[in-house]
């Protein structure tokens, strides 16, 4: 047991240290499209949200990698499942989070005092509860979201990364490493995306005040395809990958290197 709390300690500092990296870099790429000064006001928040989230990610991807080496699975099935676990329990610790995010931002451009985060999530649960119209509303959406996402994104990761032969020197195998990393992120961005945008419909404000237009992800994706047409399931997309293909990138391979660094030192 003390092995596992070891272990279990490194990743998720890995994990953390990989998201807190990502933040870091790829922050001023979220600002640059309204301000060239500043690229990092506004930083903490993110810090604050997306490292724990980024542990959670990277320590229960090993935790269903390990337990899934006890099955008759490929080592290339492995990885996409664990990969699917790790999404599905990342959307379940997340989502609340999201769903209090959302209302929020929705609320922005209101003259009423904003409420702070602990207030706006009582409110929520005080009005719709806790269930999947309230404090979990759009839970589907976010699962289908995480767990496509990190099925690609560690599915092909690791599967590549193994077909690729290691290079001895040390700079063109980052940058092996790297490239992969970048293809990882920017195919799971592409395939997720509808996940991504059902969310934000069913999270966000509806179109019709007191009407709810958008409830359950499938159907979402339908009504959004039938009205605005295909190209409307893609929306965001190009931000989106140039945020998740690097950042996708170097999460990895922060985590790699933390995580073998942790283990020979720690």
């Amino acid at each position: 047991m003390p092995g596992f709390w070891r272990e279990a300690s490194q990743q998720v500092a890995a994990g953390g240290s990989a998201g807190l990296v990502e933040i870091c870099l790829m922050h001023p790429l979220d600002v640059v499209k309204t301000r060239l000064f500043g690229f990092y006001k506004g930083i903490l928040p993110p810090i604050l949200a997306e490292t724990p989230k980024r542990a959670v990610k990277f320590f229960t991807f090993e935790q269903y990698k390990k337990l899934l080496g006890h099955l008759s699975l490929s080592p290339a099935l492995t990885f996409a499942v664990a990969g699917l676990g790790s999404g599905l329990t990342e959307a379940i610790v997340v989502n609340p989070f999201e769903v209090v995010k959302v209302s929020l931002q929705a609320n922005r451009d209101s003259f009423t005092e904003q409420p702070s985060t602990l207030a706006k999530a009582r409110q929520i649960v005080q009005a719709d509860g806790l269930g999947l119209h309230g404090l979990n509303k759009g839970l589907p959406a976010t699962l289908g979201r995480h767990g496509v996402f990190n099925m690609v994104y560690f599915g092909f990761y690791f599967n590549v990364k193994n077909i690729i032969p290691v290079n001895e020197d040390p700079t063109l195998e980052f940058l092996r490493k790297f490239g992969i990393g970048l293809v990882s992120g920017t195919i799971a961005s592409v395939i997720n995306i509808p996940f991504d945008v059902a969310k934000s419909r069913i999270q966000g404000p509806q179109p019709v005040p007191g009407e709810i237009k958008y409830r359950n992800c499938f159907k979402t994706m339908a009504t959004v395809y039938k009205e605005e047409g295909f190209l409307a399931l893609y929306k965001g997309l190009v931000p989106k990958i140039m945020r998740l293909g690097p950042g996708g990138a170097v999460m990895l391979l922060v985590y790699e290197y933390t995580y073998g660094w942790l283990q020979e030192h720690w």
